[in-house]
């Protein structure tokens, strides 16, 4: 077993030349259908498998689409890992795609509509008292 940060900058690593690969090295269409950034890797504590998440901005169409060429690409990935980092065994590799950011933008959106709809009954309040004072004056 690897120590817990043996762990860390291997995954750092990966995720470093995952990156490069995503901008220049992976040919296939599907993959530039829409803009992918890893956002996190995931290795085991045997350093035999890395989890690599992926964040996918575009439609879902794009989004399905670049994950099947990410799938389709393990197999590069994997053999350019081998080649570019130094480790005893290659780990497997797996991509997972990540929709944290879409998650926290909608809790957000969500956070902000109960802000709003919060500060609305000071608002009627204030007209309700305005009126009254109208009705006073007659």
């Amino acid at each position: 077993m690897a120590t817990d940060r043996r762990i860390s900058r291997v995954a750092e690593l990966i995720k470093r030349e995952v990156s490069q690969m995503l901008l220049n090295g992976i040919k296939d269409d599907r993959v530039g259908a829409g803009m992918v950034s890893v956002t996190d890797v995931n290795v085991s504590g045997d350093l035999q498998h890395a989890k690599i998440y992926v964040s996918i901005y575009g439609t879902d169409e794009a989004k399905l689409e670049t994950m099947a060429g990410l799938k389709s690409a393990t197999g590069y990935v994997r053999s350019e890992l081998g080649a570019r980092v130094r480790l005893r065994r290659t780990p497997e590799v797996s991509f997972i795609e990540d929709d944290s950011i879409e998650r926290g933008n909608k809790v957000l959106s969500l956070l902000n509509q109960l802000e709003a709809k919060r500060s609305e009954p000071a608002n009627v309040a204030k007209n309700w008292d305005s009126t009254a004072d109208e009705d006073d004056d007659e």
